[in-house]
């Protein structure tokens, strides 16, 4: 066999074992399907269905109980037999969503962990078709200044006053110093091809042309003493999603659309 052809029949299996429904959830479907089986027999009997195979369902059902068919209450206790199973169909139901959402989020950090790119191609939405053209961009810088540009009176209640008397005995942090190898160290870790803001710089080249470490170092030692940021560091590129996928015209307003903002590297 040769050795391609038992790679890709081994990342093949590998695919279908992750798409795979995993046991536990298998045998919670058996048990609902089960469960609807007996109320959908359990309801014939009750319309009046008499036929053998309901009458054999009807009788294991209410085994080990004193209850005879004849007896005046006999619908009454059909309504209780068949809300039992229901609730439990309700409530295998919440145990698998509980479970699905919990072996959701353990596999989603486990992909941050090993492959971020690929988490975030999975969380993207799909692509939404605008008719027209979007939203002015004028329109759009005034809209997201109203909310976050304009001054606004907070209402300081008591504990304000109690917070800032108790911070008042924390001794101040020691002053940093960040130097050239501080600056190393945070690209080390950093993917090679990432380049999400406006300059378009890969981390590779952080990591690689070491020259610039020593600039980079001063200006951040620069933005923590002054206690101001320049104006790159803050500004990138905006992205505009529409909230709703199920509409089409969004070019009017720029409150549907979430802004997802890109930053430099840096």
């Amino acid at each position: 066999m040769p050795y391609y052809w038992r790679q890709t029949s081994l990342a093949g299996r590998a695919t279908t074992k992750s798409n795979a429904i995993p046991e536990w959830r298998k045998r919670i479907e058996d048990r609902i399907a089960k469960a609807r089986a007996l109320i959908g027999r359990l309801t014939s009997f009750r319309s009046g269905n008499n036929r053998p195979r309901i009458m054999r369902t009807v009788r294991m059902a209410f085994a080990g109980t004193n209850i005879s068919f004849s007896q005046p209450d006999i619908t009454q206790k059909l309504t209780e037999r068949i809300d039992d199973p229901k609730q439990k169909i309700a409530a295998w139901g919440k145990r698998i969503r509980r479970f699905s959402e919990g072996s959701r989020r353990f596999n989603q950090n486990r992909l941050f962990q090993s492959d971020q790119k690929r988490l975030y191609k999975l969380l993207e939405r799909p692509k939404v078709c605008v008719a027209g053209q979007g939203p002015d961009q004028a329109d759009i810088i005034a809209f997201w200044r109203g909310l976050w540009s304009e001054p606004v009176n907070h209402s300081e209640g008591p504990w304000m006053e109690v917070v800032a008397s108790q911070g008042a005995s924390v001794s101040p942090m020691d002053p940093i110093t960040i130097t050239p190898e501080d600056v190393a160290e945070a690209v080390r870790r950093a993917p090679n091809w990432k380049s999400p803001g406006l300059d378009g710089l890969h981390h590779y080249w952080l990591k690689g042309f070491v020259v610039c470490h020593a600039v980079l170092a001063r200006q951040f030692q620069e933005a923590l003493e002054q206690k101001s940021l320049p104006s790159l560091f803050t500004t990138g590129i905006t992205h505009l999603v529409p909230k709703d996928q199920d509409t089409t015209d969004l070019s009017k307003s720029p409150r549907v659309y979430h802004h997802h903002v890109s930053t430099d590297n840096i």
